[in-house]
C-alpha cells in the first residue's frame, strides 16, 4: 500500500483543524446559550415580581383581568401562563384550558361556557385557547358550519365591548411561530416521551392544514383586531425572549401601585408541656424509599 502523498495528508490536517474550529464554536455557542438563558432566567424573576404587586393590586381594587392567548400549537402559550401563574395565588390568578365542549354546551349560546369562567371583582383569568376556538381550529376542521362561523364573526366585536362596557380589563396575545420552528418542537415532542403526551392528533392534523390555518387567523384578525379590543402579536420563535416580552407587556396594559403588605413577623409557635405527640408507629408512613 502506497504512502500518503504529502497532498493528501495536508488535507487530512486541514479537515482535522476544520472538524476542531466547528467543535469549538459549537462549544462557546452553547456557553452564549447557557449565558443567556441565567440572564433570562434573572430578568423573569423581576418581572414575577412586579406580576405579585400586580395580582395585590387587582384584589384590593377588585379588578377583573381576562388574557386571551391564542396562537400556533406549540408557540409557547402554555409555557407562558405557567410563567405568569407561577409566583402567583391561584385564587386570584386563574388559569382556564377548557376541554371540547359536552353535548349540551354545543346546543347553548356559544360563548355561554366561557361567560361562566370571566372573572369576578378582584380576579384576573388566564385563558389557555378561548371563544377563538371557533375562528380557528372549528373553522378549519368542519367543527362548526358556514353561518355558525360567519356569527361568530360578526358577534364577537359586539360581545368584546360587552365585557369592556362592564369594566372587564380584556388583554388578547397571539403567539407567532415560524414554520421550521413549530417542526423542530413537534419532532422534540415525538421524540422525548415525557412531552408525547403534548401533542394529539388534532396538533398533527392541524400541521397537514398549515396554510388553513394561515387564512383562518388573517381572516381572525380582519373581523376582530378592533381599536377597542387589540390583538397583541408575541413573536414566539426564541421561548424565553417571547415570555419576558409578554409578561412585561401584560404588566403595562393594567396600571398598578405597590400594595404588597410589610415585612412580616412570625410569631412564636405556642408551647404546652402536656401534649404528646402520637408516636409514628400508629400511623401510615410513606415509604422512604429515597
Amino acid at each position: 500500500m502506497a504512502s500518503p502523498t504529502t497532498e493528501e495528508k495536508q488535507a487530512v490536517e486541514a479537515a482535522k483543524k476544520a472538524d476542531k474550529a466547528v467543535k469549538k464554536a459549537e462549544k462557546l455557542a452553547k456557553k452564549a446559550d447557557k449565558e443567556q438563558s441565567r440572564k433570562n432566567e434573572k430578568e423573569l424573576k423581576k418581572l414575577q415580581r412586579e406580576l405579585v404587586k400586580l395580582q395585590e393590586w387587582v384584589s384590593q381594587e377588585k379588578l377583573k383581568v381576562c388574557v386571551i392567548f391564542e396562537g400556533r400549537d406549540a408557540a409557547g402559550k402554555g409555557g407562558t401562563i405557567k410563567r405568569i401563574a407561577e409566583p402567583t395565588n391561584p385564587r386570584v390568578v386563574r388559569v382556564v384550558a377548557l376541554p371540547a365542549p359536552t353535548e349540551r354546551q354545543r346546543s347553548q349560546w356559544y360563548f355561554q361556557r366561557y361567560v361562566t369562567e370571566l372573572p369576578a371583582g378582584g380576579e384576573v383569568v388566564l385563558l389557555d385557547r378561548s371563544w377563538y376556538n371557533r375562528a380557528g381550529v372549528e373553522k378549519v376542521m368542519g367543527f362548526c358550519t358556514e353561518e355558525e362561523y360567519q356569527e361568530f364573526l360578526r358577534s364577537v366585536p359586539e360581545f368584546e365591548n360587552m365585557l369592556l362596557r362592564s369594566g372587564v380589563i380584556l388583554i388578547k396575545y397571539w403567539f407567532s411561530v415560524s414554520d421550521d420552528e413549530q417542526e423542530r418542537r413537534f419532532q422534540d415532542r415525538i421524540n422525548n416521551p415525557r412531552k408525547r403526551w403534548k401533542l394529539s392528533p388534532m396538533d398533527l392534523e392541524a400541521r397537514s392544514r398549515w396554510v388553513e390555518y394561515s387564512r383562518a387567523k388573517d381572516t381572525m384578525f380582519k373581523h376582530t383586531d378592533t381599536e377597542t379590543s387589540p390583538w397583541w402579536v408575541v413573536p414566539a420563535d426564541d421561548k424565553e425572549l417571547a415570555r419576558l416580552n409578554c409578561v412585561h407587556h401584560l404588566l403595562s396594559q393594567v396600571p398598578y401601585e405597590d400594595v404588597t403588605s410589610q415585612e412580616l413577623v412570625l410569631p412564636e409557635r405556642q408551647h404546652d408541656d402536656t401534649y404528646v405527640r402520637p408516636p409514628e408507629s400508629e400511623q401510615r408512613l410513606v415509604p422512604q424509599v429515597y
